[in-house]
């Protein structure tokens, strides 16, 4: 049975079970910081099972994508090694919110591992392990399995007891293991500990969990039996593949033999199952996997958090494809086979493909074009005969060459030497000191408000609290819970007009009012509670009946900003292509900030047809409609879905004019409200994530009065009318160039025509000279034409353009006699500030303070003399 009929039946088996199919969340866990990738079933309702959210709903089943790469799961060094480690995996399971528990979850679990119309597995080769206390599912083991009880094994709290944390939710846990070498007579009454050995072994392959949360566990291990006690299970899809396939190793399945088919055709030799060779094979099936994967959901590489352990991924198998001779990207091709092999499961893949090869491409060459120069230094290393590498020269590797230090360890393993990780990191956080030093110099906008310790809430009222803040921005309301330090309070109203940030959009501002007093609402946070508020204030606080009012002109400007980031989305996809897609928001009153998928920079012909296409749609004063739709409804309308977002039943679909988004913000009424839209300016954030950064209403008019008084000073300064600016500009790049032609000619010539320029210094021709030329070629042209058909002679060339800079030239026979250019040139370069370098007889210097050129220039005839008498 091949994987994607094992994942269709498990679905199909518990939607007759009468449980909900769910789509499997993002790899990115929506509002769970604690996490940084999806690595069970269960994450998508761990609120569900905290009793924080409820659903309509008390079954369901998923086939949930998972990742572990990073943090407490790290299982990344192992992949490739062992039989059935994975960065990537999926995980089938069936969960019971409050509703059945052991006994149905035994029984569901048992006819669709045995029975002959789903897997099929002979009962005698499996075997169960409980939780040594759990005589309940011990029991129900026995009853609707028919296994002897020497095949059901009890086990401690590590093997089968689980929790959610050291607090909250937890209980005991039964496990299904199946027999990879078949069964036997001679082994029916097996032992606990010789199972246990076998099963560590690899004979014994655990194919299913089922976790049973029946207690709540307090801060001192007590625990409490919950009133509503739940089921969680998972069942790893590739391991279910490896026993119905026959194997007893993962990779050896229809999963990842058409992968590791395809790494075979790319290096020109198949897959040996018996090679050294062959982890590196592995590695690159797994990780294309993983990278397709988490691309398709919006993570990408960078240098920290879920972009840092990408990056890695990536870079591992760039390393493995090294290995195996590749020098040029190998994953870019993998990952059109991911894409067939799983983009109907998928869609987000098929949708993302040329996305995610561009990204997967661009990454590869990149580091490709580093990891000779680290590989060499490490060659250097090793030559020296060194058996540890110092941890500044392991920082170096990952500072200048990209190198992660769990790439130099890997590699200094092979060669039997260590690495110095206390001076690693060391250097590591000497660097990050300067960051941080950096960062604080400079300021950081905005405020931020750090809240104190709180004392404990009170209650005052039940009743749950309403969010008006979309029809109104006042409103009188209640006080339901409150509590306060010194002059610190936090207030959950019952009517709400305070948004709370979210989605890209900042909170709220405003003002709390009672009986003779007012609090100043400087955050505005979510909590289980629901929307909190806070602020500070010096009257004595009253719970009275409140008025509730936001800073209105604040949230209007806040409206626009998003708006626009709405139409602008749509605009990119039409303009650019559908694979752009929406990575990231800021939403602030003073501007905006939009993220987006693709692979390059937008041209300024592209982004000012952008600029104007938005406006077109501000013009056209469409009306903003919201509206409540089932999910499934709402993507069938054609609504755009972002995939590290978590959506319930019911979604918010906000439609203006041509673009219709779920998005839970505060909008305009109409496009028109948005105002003159206008792009300030667009970066690269990442590879493959663009940022374009913007400006609307009474934000974009004072940017164009500003580009206005910049124009108006410019054109005075050039005496100029502002309608011929660009005719002046280009008069004055004309005669630029003409001055370039006869400086270039006088000096050919040997500096006839610059006047007072040239001196005779111990029989040396010295000349110096100056540009506005900042074009190093530029300058290397004039360079050359000084020493073609001379001897004994200097070129002093001072470039006054920019931030300016000093050439020094040398002709051939002052270079035989042993001197170099970039001796000179940092002699002169060092009265400014500078230093540079060069060939013999060619060197540059940057001139550090470009106030001090003139002074360099004037003391250069005595720093020649010196340089000449002292033999250079």
């Amino acid at each position: 049975m091949k994987s994607p009929a094992i994942r269709r039946l498990f679905i199909d088996f518990f939607v007759s079970k009468g449980h909900r199919e769910v789509p499997s969340s993002s790899l990115v866990p929506a509002d769970d910081p604690t996490l940084l990738f999806t690595n069970a079933g269960m994450v998508q309702f761990k609120r569900t099972f905290l009793g924080q959210e409820q659903r309509e709903y008390v079954r369901a089943t998923t086939c949930q994508k998972c990742v572990r790469a990073g943090g407490k799961h790290n299982d990344l060094e192992q992949v490739g090694h062992t039989r059935r480690h994975h960065t990537f995996f999926e995980m089938l399971g069936n969960f019971s919110f409050g509703d059945y528990f052991k006994r149905e979850a035994i029984a569901y679990a048992w006819e669709f591992v045995t029975s002959p119309s789903y897997l099929g597995i002979a009962p005698e080769r499996l075997r169960v392990t409980v939780h040594h206390t759990d005589a309940e599912a011990r029991g129900y083991w026995l009853e609707v399995s028919g296994l002897a009880e020497e095949r059901v094994y009890g086990l401690g709290d590590k093997d089968n007891f689980w929790q959610m944390g050291d607090t909250g939710p937890c209980g005991p846990c039964t496990e299904i293991y199946v027999d990879l070498e078949g069964a036997g007579r001679e082994e029916a009454v097996m032992g606990r500990e010789e199972f246990e050995r076998l099963a560590e072994e690899g004979r014994f392959l655990e194919i299913w969990n089922l976790v049973f949360m029946q207690f709540d566990r307090s801060a001192d291990g007590t625990l409490t039996p919950l009133p509503k006690p739940s089921v969680d299970t998972g069942a790893g899809l590739e391991r279910i593949a490896a026993v119905m396939q026959g194997e007893d190793d993962n990779f050896h399945t229809d999963v990842f033999q058409p992968l590791i088919q395809r790494v075979g055709e790319l290096v020109g030799r198949p897959y040996d199952r018996d090679d050294a060779e062959r982890a590196s094979y592995r590695v690159l099936a797994d990780h294309s996997r993983a990278v397709s994967f988490l691309l398709a959901d919006g993570v990408y590489p960078g240098n920290e958090g879920r972009g840092y352990v990408l990056r890695r991924i990536l870079r591992r198998a760039v390393r493995h494809a090294w290995l195996l001779g590749r020098r040029e990207p190998t994953l870019a091709p993998l990952v059109e086979v991911v894409v067939g092999q799983m983009g109907e499961a998928y869609p987000e893949l098929t949708a993302k493909a040329d996305f995610i090869r561009e990204v997967t491409e661009t990454e590869e060459r990149r580091f490709l074009e580093t990891i000779e120069g680290g590989l060499q230094r490490l060659e250097e290393i090793f030559a020296s005969g060194a058996r540890t590498i110092p941890g500044d020269e392991a920082f170096k590797l990952y500072d200048t060459f990209g190198f992660p230090i769990d790439l130099t360890q890997i590699i200094a393993g092979e060669r039997g030497v260590e690495v110095d990780l206390a001076g690693f990191e060391r250097a590591l956080e000497e660097q990050r000191t300067r960051s941080r030093a950096a960062r604080a110099s400079g300021g950081i906008a905005g405020p931020a408000v750090i809240l104190p310790k709180m004392g404990k809430w009170r209650t005052l009222r039940r009743g749950k609290q309403r969010f008006v803040g979309y029809q109104t921005t006042e409103a009188e309301t209640d006080l339901l819970a409150f509590r306060q330090e010194g002059p610190r309070v936090e207030l959950v109203l019952r009517e709400n007009p305070f948004y709370a940030e979210s989605g890209g959009q900042v909170s709220d501002v405003g003002e709390v009012s009672g009986q003779g007093w007012s609090l100043a609402v400087d955050s505005v946070r979510k909590d289980p509670k629901g929307t909190v508020i806070g602020g500070t204030f010096a009257e004595e606080f009253e719970p009275a009946p409140l008025h509730a009012a936001v800073d209105t002109p604040r949230r209007r400007d806040i409206e626009r900003n998003h708006s626009a980031t709405h139409l602008i989305h749509h605009v990119l996809r039409r303009r650019l292509g559908t694979h752009v897609r929406q990575q990231g928001s800021l939403v602030e009153p003073e501007r905006l900030r939009f993220d987006f998928s693709h692979h390059g920079p937008v041209d300024q012909a592209t982004l000012r047809a952008i600029e104007a296409e938005v406006n077109d749609l501000v013009l056209a004063n469409e009306v903003v409609t919201t509206r409540e739709l089932p999910y499934a409804e709402a993507l069938a309308l054609g609504a755009m879905a972002f995939f590290s977002e978590k959506y319930g039943d019911l979604v918010r679909v906000v439609q203006m004019g041509p673009s219709i988004e779920l998005c839970g913000g505060t909008h305009v009424r109409s496009t028109g409200q948005v105002g003159p839209f206008r792009i300030a300016g667009q970066s690269g954030v990442a590879a493959g994530v663009r940022r374009i950064e913007a400006l609307t209403g009474s934000g974009a008019l004072q940017a164009v009065r500003e580009v206005e008084q910049q124009l108006a000073q410019v054109a005075e300064a050039l005496k100029a009318q502002p309608e011929h600016l660009v005719r002046r500009v280009e008069q004055l790049l004309e005669e630029r160039q003409r001055l370039e032609t006869r400086l270039a000619e006088a000096l050919r010539s040997g500096g006839a025509g610059v006047s007072g320029e040239v001196a005779n210094v111990a029989g040396v021709d010295v000349t110096i000279a100056e540009t506005l030329s900042e074009d190093r070629s530029e300058v290397g042209e004039i360079a050359d034409r000084f020493r073609q058909g001379k001897s004994n002679a200097v070129l002093v060339l001072f470039s006054t353009g920019g931030r300016g800079a000093i050439h020094v030239t040398l002709t051939d026979d002052l270079v035989g006699a042993g001197r170099k250019a970039g001796d000179l040139v940092n002699r002169i370069a060092a009265l400014s500030g500078g230093k540079g370098g060069g060939r013999p007889h060619f060197a540059s210097a940057g001139a550090g303070d470009r106030a001090k050129l003139d002074a360099a220039r004037a003391a250069t005839p005595g720093l020649v003399s010196a340089w000449l008498s002292n033999g250079g």
